[in-house]
């Protein structure tokens, strides 16, 4: 009996789901699959090596009942062709029932087993009432999923600045914590228009090179440092870091930009202050610390 991971649901939530025996599965091909949910529809990602199951947080179980038929494309599209009248409807009852929440999707099980209404909402919302009405309404199960601006993006942004499908979107399983020093480290524009992304907070991607940023930045001398070079003594006023070369002031007032390698020695270090700054940054971001931090600290809306 083979596994593989399959991607499933609106959310694209990750699962190691087991085929049987005699049947084989290629990357991309649309299956049928049982999760915890009921009968859902998704795709085969890869095999469920163990170094495939190892990067995912907290994988779902399921079983891959078969490969998907032209019966089941036809009920999927008949779920999509219904789904705009299914949240007008559930629109037009929240407006009933003057509730303070904002709906952002509906999810219909393929097999029917229920429905999922996402919303955004400030505060708690008693949606017992709307509950009831839905569940009259579709004659299924109703369940009710409260997300953040993120999973908004997730379910409902396209394209990013980039051109490309948004990452939260087509490969992350979870939002990493983005925060403005990594723009900063990266010399990103701070201009909020240009960093945030289509959920209005910092774009995901600043986090991907952020790490490497920081091991190159350690091989460098710190700003504020006096070294040495063969053209005599300079003080470090910034850093190119992914160039390896550092801005030097020399004692004749010019200004000269040399690579880390040409720098002999540091004769003076930065000052207590900036050796201070930089240490706190590596703390902060250091793996033993991020799990201590509030989440809305590191993933703030990119705001000037």
């Amino acid at each position: 009996m083979a596994d593989y991971v399959v991607r499933y649901g609106s959310m694209r939530l990750l699962g190691v789901f087991s085929a049987r025996a005699k049947d084989e599965f290629q990357r991309d091909e649309s299956v049928i699959v049982r999760t915890k949910r009921g009968l859902e529809h998704g795709a085969v990602l890869c095999a469920a090596t163990d170094q495939a199951v190892e990067m995912l947080p907290d994988p779902t179980r399921g079983h891959i009942l078969r490969g998907m038929t032209t019966e089941d494309e036809g009920e999927i599209t008949h779920l999509r062709d219904n789904a705009s009248r299914e949240f007008d409807l559930c629109r037009k009852f929240v407006e009933q029932l003057k509730l303070e929440m904002q709906l952002v999707d509906i999810e219909h099980l393929f097999g029917g087993e229920r429905i999922v209404i996402y919303y955004l909402a400030e505060n708690r919302v008693d949606f017992r009432d709307l509950v009831k009405l839905l569940a009259a309404e579709f004659h299924t199960r109703i369940e009710m999923r409260q997300i953040g601006v993120r999973d908004e993006a997730k379910l409902l942004a396209d394209y990013g600045d980039c051109g490309k499908p948004v990452c939260c979107n087509t490969h992350l399983s979870e939002m990493p914590p983005v925060s403005m020093k990594m723009a900063k480290l990266q010399k990103a524009t701070l201009d909020p228009t240009k960093i945030s992304g289509r959920c209005g907070r910092l774009k995901c991607c600043l986090r991907y090179e952020y790490d490497t940023y920081e091991e190159l930045q350690r091989e460098l001398p710190p700003i504020g440092s006096e070294v040495v070079t063969r053209d005599g003594r300079g003080k470090v006023i910034n850093q190119e870091i992914l160039a390896s070369q550092v801005l030097l002031r020399m004692e004749d007032n010019r200004t000269i930009l040399v690579d880390a390698a040409e720098v002999l020695s540091v004769v003076k270090a930065a000052p207590p202050q900036a050796k201070k700054r930089r240490k706190s940054d590596r703390s902060e971001n250091s793996p033993q610390n991020k799990s201590s931090e509030p989440p809305s600290a590191d993933d703030a809306p990119a705001s000037s």
